[in-house]
């Protein structure tokens, strides 16, 4: 690496399959702006989510910690202020910190460590989506993922969803451009969150388009005659059985899909053209990544929400000075990103290290890292599950079910379970000792009932009466925007404009 810092910024997308991008993007992706930054990054192949969904996936992504010690368990479940951030690490180290998009932080802190946040989020903020064990098999018809995205995918010129990324993209790059213009000395960290591709399956026309020949319209392993159990559970709370998915839903699904892609690559590319137009671009580390997976319709399932590879498996790209492009195909975790982060800042981790539970992804590098860890307790399951990826085999636990090992060299579409066969009962042996070492799955499932139990009461009580939202309200002083009368007139237009003209 090399020793002066650099600027950073990090895109993150939401929900994109990570095995589109064996080594950058699948060929017959339209992302012309994602292929060339795949060019010039370490292109990370086997990288994870911490756990497959939003909010602890996001919350570990920040912290470099697993959900079972963030105790984010939901999409529902508080990040406490107190836990450091890479965004808290950037701050110590001199770095300005920005975010603009989701993060899907829930509780009354809605920074976490970024000294500025350009939107709102586009997920509520409270306990209102908390699951609950003790009812097994309960499901919350208001904000449970259902197969509507899968009937209705098409085509819109807007969305709720395409109107709030086009509000991400604008506003971060009008703070690019206001960083250009280096009135803060300081270096600075961009975190630039879209909420696509994720559902619903809904793309403009233009980027629909060209998919209209696409070869990968349907999954490569369709509906299963047999489900394993937590896939049962999965299809019980979407609903599966209410909706006749045919193969035309399936496709025109994966085809918004993918063209919901192309527009986040088309963002993505006016984000990097303004680095260049203003000079940054050789200055600024760039890393790429998604929160977790899409199964599209892989295995007759959807969104995400399990260990499969489609929905734990991620994009992680980082392009960064001083660092060669190539391809690591070691398994790492989005939790690396923050040791990661620190250490391209060139800011110890100090009394963090012992409590984190991912590794600098320049140390992976340069000799390899532990076993890969995930982690999900949220919808769809009845007790926490837990996976360990070891080289080329993936242990995925639960108490509820039965032991799942997969040789993702052999198998990579995940199709022989080889947990009771023979022949790999000593792989199982020695990873199942590992997990019995790095979990006790009876604490982690009575913490995870005390978190749930504890926020439906305080949740219930917050609504009754008066309500103060926690959603994260976007600071515009407009007496300090364009032109006001405590202003030169002279001296603002030539310290707005970029370049300035004796530049």
């Amino acid at each position: 690496m090399a020793s002066r810092r650099p600027n950073i910024l990090i895109v993150m997308v939401d929900q994109l399959n990570g095995t589109l991008f064996p080594d950058g993007p699948a060929d017959f992706l339209h992302v012309p702006h994602l292929r060339a930054l795949a060019a010039r990054s370490m292109r990370f192949a086997n990288a994870y989510t911490a756990s497959p969904l939003c909010a602890p996936a996001r919350a570990s992504f920040m912290s470099g910690q697993l959900p079972s010690a963030t105790r984010v368990y939901d999409n529902a479940a508080e990040f406490s202020s107190e836990i450091p951030t890479f965004a808290h690490q950037l701050r110590l180290a001199g770095y300005r910190t920005i975010l603009s998009g989701k993060m899907h932080f829930v509780g009354p802190d809605q920074l976490h460590g970024f000294e500025e946040r350009l939107t709102t989020d586009v997920y509520p903020a409270d306990f209102g989506w908390t699951p609950d064990y003790a009812k097994p098999g309960e499901r919350i018809d208001w904000w449970y993922h259902n197969l509507g995205s899968v009937t209705g995918a098409g085509v819109a010129e807007i969305t709720n969803q395409l109107e709030y990324d086009d509000e991400v993209a604008f506003h971060a790059g009008a703070r690019l451009y206001d960083l250009a213009r280096r009135q803060d000395d300081r270096p600075f960290c961009l975190t630039v969150s879209f909420t696509h591709p994720h559902d619903p399956y809904v793309a403009r026309r233009r980027f629909h388009d060209l998919y209209a020949d696409c070869a990968e319209l349907q999954p490569a392993v369709g509906r299963l005659p047999e489900a394993d159990p937590h896939t049962a559970r999965l299809m019980a709370a979407c609903r599966d059985e209410a909706y006749d998915i045919t193969p035309d839903m399936v496709a025109r699904a994966r085809r918004a899909y993918f063209a919901n892609l192309s527009y986040v690559d088309e963002k993505i590319g006016d984000l990097l053209g303004i680095l260049e137009r203003t000079g940054m671009a050789d200055d600024t580390a760039i890393l790429f990544v998604s929160d977790h997976g899409d199964m599209l319709g892989e295995r007759g399932l959807w969104f995400k929400m399990n260990f499969f590879e489609g929905s734990a498996r991620v994009p992680l790209m980082l392009a960064a000075p001083g660092l060669a492009p190539g391809l690591c195909v070691t398994p790492v975790s989005t939790m690396d990103v923050m040791p990661t982060l620190s250490e391209m800042a060139g800011q110890p981790l100090g009394a963090l290290a012992p409590w984190l539970d991912g590794v600098s992804l320049f140390q992976t590098l340069q000799g390899g890292r532990p076993p890969v860890r995930m982690e999900y307790a949220a919808e769809g399951s009845i007790a926490p599950m837990v996976s360990l990826r070891s080289g080329p085999y993936k242990l995925n636990r639960c108490k509820a079910d039965p032991d799942q090992l997969f040789d993702l060299s052999a198998d990579p579409l995940e199709l022989t379970n080889l947990a009771d066969e023979p022949a790999h009962a000593a792989t199982l042996n020695a990873l199942s000792s590992q997990i019995d070492a790095l979990w006790n799955l009876d604490a982690f499932d009575a913490s995870v009932r005390e978190s749930q139990a504890r926020r439906h009461i305080t949740y219930a009580a917050l609504r009754n009466g008066a309500y103060y939202p926690w959603d994260y309200q976007p600071l515009q002083r407009a007496s300090e925007r364009y032109m006001r009368n405590h202003m030169d007139l002279n001296v603002l237009e030539d310290e707005k404009r970029f370049p300035r003209e004796d530049a």
